[in-house]
């Protein structure tokens, strides 16, 4: 059947008008990924917030002064056990982490290094933002393969030049939601 020019142009519009007909499902997407809105989950961007969305295994980061977020890949927690989720914030900025496992880490994985001195081989990378819940922090990692997949025991990974600029943005404070 031959391609009319109505059928065409009928056509077209009714794609035009999709988004309008989808509503705010579509106008809240891009590129498959959710956009979230910081007044949906912070009632104030003061020293900025971080929103980390495990399913999507994605950080956004809203500054104090930009309504618009960054948005980086990251690793997630390897189960929902080992995933905490609620509001917590950054108390203290780690510019070298050492590392050492967690007491449970050590149930799980008895041969586990007491010890990693700062360095290549450090699974926290360059930086560490701990969290006021113990143990867990957004990291860097020495280990790429890791962001985009469930792969911590806990924490939120972020790749080092991601970490580092995320580093430099935090502050003592910042407010951070796990969903």
């Amino acid at each position: 059947m031959p391609l009319l020019r109505r059928t065409f142009l009928a056509g077209a519009a009714a794609s035009l008008a999709a988004p309008a007909i989808a509503g705010t499902t579509l106008s809240r997407r891009v590129s498959g990924l959710a956009t979230y809105r910081w007044e949906d989950h912070f009632d104030n961007r003061v020293k900025g917030c971080i929103l980390c969305d495990t399913n999507a295994r994605v950080l956004y980061y809203w500054a104090e002064d930009n309504p618009e977020p960054k948005i980086f890949p990251t690793s997630v927690p390897l189960t929902d056990e080992l995933t905490r989720r609620g509001r917590t914030e950054v108390t203290l900025k780690r510019p070298a982490p050492e590392w050492r496992p967690t007491p449970d880490m050590l149930k799980r994985t008895p041969d586990l290094p007491p010890y990693v001195a700062p360095g290549p081989e450090n699974p926290l990378g360059t930086r560490a933002l701990n969290l006021s819940w113990q143990y867990y922090r957004i990291h860097g990692t020495n280990d790429v393969r890791k962001i985009g997949r469930r792969s911590s025991n806990g924490c939120i990974g972020l790749f080092n030049p991601q970490i580092e600029w995320l580093y430099d943005q935090a502050q003592i404070g910042t407010q951070v939601v796990l969903i």
